[in-house]
């Protein structure tokens, strides 16, 4: 949604104060750069730099994936599909850096690819599916360039397909690639679950003839309960970084650590990092699934108003200590809370239709902006309806 412009205030149970919200335990990192949120409620839980434009290695590798990823889904892109590693692009990388060991002129397909790209941060399988989706891997990389733009990732830019060195053209942000992985996770959850959590995967032969297989880089797979992606990456430039997500009871958290110093720092960071976030805070109930939360003002419709309603079960991210239930309009102990929205919302309106938010603001905490949804359809009103709409905003305005 585009920045409210118009907001209803509406604050909840105010009773509690910034004293019952017991402070989080701290968390230091040796990480340069560092990012934490959760998804359930949008809190960000840390954040070290995390608007700093740096190198991302192989975790521009994400964004790769996700275009493919977007492909598939409707239905332009096929798993089953193959693609054929050219003379020269064999050339270029079968031996620079990561790789999947895809020979010249072998043809591999697009789930092969993917789990090359995912489990094993190949350069070279990044590079044969770019070039066998768009042609060439510039034409590919303008690609990755338009989906980051609507995922709104304003300070990053790619230019290459697997994240190779570039002389500062490609670049991204913490904060970008929890956006990147978020949107992963949410818009190709299928897909996600098939390739992002694959112990290891095997591809090519040895000088024996033995296939060649590869553990999955991710630090915190087997390590952390709940853990199922995303991306680590590694260049003398960018130093060691990781991208990860984990679900607990419900909850999924996303990370991001960049700029540490050794293989090893980065497992043991990766790991800390994560179970603090799921340690150290808790989600506590706001509002049910289905719950009016509040009512919008519709212009041109059937209906002067419409209900807004939690699409799922709202919550919010507090820190381990503060107890109960924060929610529900008629008062209690809850944190301030406003619902806001572009208005009024021109009619027609469908059920379901994410149109407002929840702003809540736990004291001593960042805000966490929540989606609301149209309770019911609202239809367009009639001529007659749009008469009397008008003679009401005459009478109201005078």
């Amino acid at each position: 949604m585009k920045p409210a412009q118009y907001a209803v205030a509406f604050l909840v149970g105010t009773s509690l104060t910034a004293q019952a919200f017991a402070a989080a335990p701290p968390f230091d990192t040796t990480a340069r750069v560092a990012f934490m949120q959760d998804m359930n409620s949008g809190a960000i839980l840390y954040q070290k730099q995390p608007d700093f434009r740096m190198p991302p290695a192989s975790l521009a590798k994400m964004m790769t994936v996700y275009v493919a990823f977007s492909l598939i889904k409707s239905g332009d892109l096929k798993l089953d599909q193959k693609f054929t590693m050219s003379p020269d692009t064999w050339k270029k990388w079968h031996s620079q850096g990561s790789t999947m060991f895809i020979g010249a002129g072998e043809q591999v397909s697009v789930a092969d690819l993917l789990s090359g790209i995912i489990t094993l941060s190949g350069n070279d399988a990044c590079v044969v599916l770019a070039e066998g989706i768009a042609g060439t891997e510039p034409a590919f990389v303008n690609l990755m360039n338009q989906q980051r733009q609507k995922l709104g990732m304003t300070n990053s830019h790619f230019g290459t397909s697997n994240g190779w060195p570039d002389n500062g053209v490609t670049y991204v942000t913490a904060r970008d690639l929890a956006t990147l992985a978020e949107a992963t996770i949410r818009n190709y959850p299928d897909l996600y679950k098939q390739f992002y959590a694959k112990p290891n995967f095997a591809w090519g032969k040895t000088m024996a003839g033995n296939d060649i297989s590869q553990e999955n880089r991710d630090p915190i797979l087997g390590k952390v309960a709940g853990a199922d992606g995303l991306k680590t990456g590694h260049t003398e430039e960018a130093g060691y970084g990781f991208t990860g997500s984990a679900e607990q009871n419900g909850r999924r958290l996303v990370m991001v650590l960049a700029g540490m110093g050794s293989w090893n720092e980065r497992v043991n960071q990766s790991i800390s990092f994560m179970n603090w976030g799921f340690s150290a805070w808790r989600l506590k109930p706001l509002f049910s699934k289905g719950k009016r939360v509040d009512t919008a003002e519709v212009q041109g419709g059937s209906s002067s108003t419409v209900g807004l309603v939690a699409p799922n079960d709202l919550a919010v991210t507090v820190p381990l200590g503060v107890g109960g239930i924060l929610g529900q309009k008629a008062g209690g102990d809850a944190p301030p809370m406003k619902v806001v929205y572009d208005g009024p919302i021109k009619a027609p309106i469908k059920a379901g239709q994410h149109i407002a938010d929840l702003v809540v603001s736990p004291p001593g905490q960042d805000a966490q902006t929540l989606p609301l949804v149209a309770e019911s359809d609202v239809g367009e009103a009639g001529f007659f309806g749009r008469i009397w709409a008008s003679i009401k905003a005459l009478f109201s305005w005078i």
